[in-house]
């Protein structure tokens, strides 16, 4: 006998104005990055500036996040339907792997770019990148703000976001400072490695647990012995036989299990096992119960 089991869990605020007010929020930070970003591939390329190249490719990264993030949130919270059984969680997922494509791209076309600069430096326009810096300090710091106002998952997110955009752009006003007064112009092409490298950092380990996910292997955030472990503990629980686990969203877990039981009550040994599976995150799961592990294998091959 199999039953399926769901839960439905949703990112609820408090009410409509607090959705809206954080709508409203995202969207001001997600066109204040995406005209950025324009900007600095302009100012970039006049002032001969792959630091500033580099990090506009970061802002059209975060730009391209802040609005998938928020359009597939939207979609995510729809409720499970003939088309998708399992809800629309994993539509979270898409932007996720976009954009990390995106910077993946960007980072190694800049380090292309950079490691000749490196070796061979151009002459950069210090004052422009001065002014430029300074502009974008303040930009970024008016964003992190905005995103301190709200209370939201995606706006915490975005703060740090923020937050390390003010703190790149710190460097480049220190390095136009001192390119200003010395002709340093490797410390141009240095600094864009720098932000590539970083991004890079972030960018593979988010990409690679995209693809984990959308390849369903088991979660990460899953001990899967202890899991199991936890399940035989269980004195209505006599062997599990079969379990397997993985992810919808990296956040909410599916599972399907058979399991033998050492009590009449089939209904209570179900109860105790999704209780378990809850307490790990799984939100939808598929229980059989077998008599025994000869019968279950015989089940199997057939």
């Amino acid at each position: 006998m199999i039953q399926n089991h769901k839960h439905h869990t949703h990112h609820v605020l408090s009410s409509d104005s607090v959705v809206q007010g954080a709508g409203k929020r995202i969207t001001i930070v997600f066109v204040l990055n995406i005209v950025f970003a324009a900007l600095e591939f302009i100012f970039g390329a006049m002032f001969g500036s792959v630091a500033i190249m580099s990090d506009a490719v970061h802002d059209t990264g975060d730009a391209i996040a802040v609005g998938f993030a928020w359009f597939f949130e939207k979609i995510s919270r729809k409720k499970s339907d003939k088309s998708y059984t399992l809800g629309y969680r994993r539509f979270s997922l898409l932007g996720a792997l976009i954009t990390s494509v995106i910077l993946l791209t960007g980072s190694i076309l800049v380090i292309i770019e950079g490691f000749p600069r490196l070796i061979h430096p151009a002459p950069v326009e210090s004052s422009g990148m001065f002014f430029l810096a300074i502009f974008a300090i303040l930009a970024n710091s008016f964003g992190a703000y905005l995103m301190t106002r709200g209370s939201s998952r995606n706006e915490s997110l975005l703060n740090l976001h923020m937050l390390e955009d003010v703190l790149g752009w710190v460097a480049v006003l220190l390095v136009s400072v001192v390119i200003h007064f010395k002709p340093w112009y490797w410390l141009d092409p240095l600094l864009s490695l720098a932000i590539s490298i970083f991004i890079l950092t972030q960018a593979i380990p988010k990409f690679i647990g995209t693809l984990r996910i959308l390849m369903e292997a088991a979660p990460e955030t899953v001990n899967a012995v202890q899991l199991l472990a936890e399940l035989e503990a269980q004195p209505e629980i006599g062997a599990m036989t079969e379990l397997c686990i993985w992810s919808i969203d990296g956040e909410k877990h599916a599972a399907m299990l058979h399991m033998t039981i050492l009590t009449s009550d089939q209904a209570h040994a179900k109860i105790v096992a999704r209780q378990i599976l809850a307490h790990h995150q799984v939100a939808f799961s598929a229980i059989e119960i077998d008599e025994n592990t000869h019968e279950h294998d015989h089940h199997s091959e057939n």
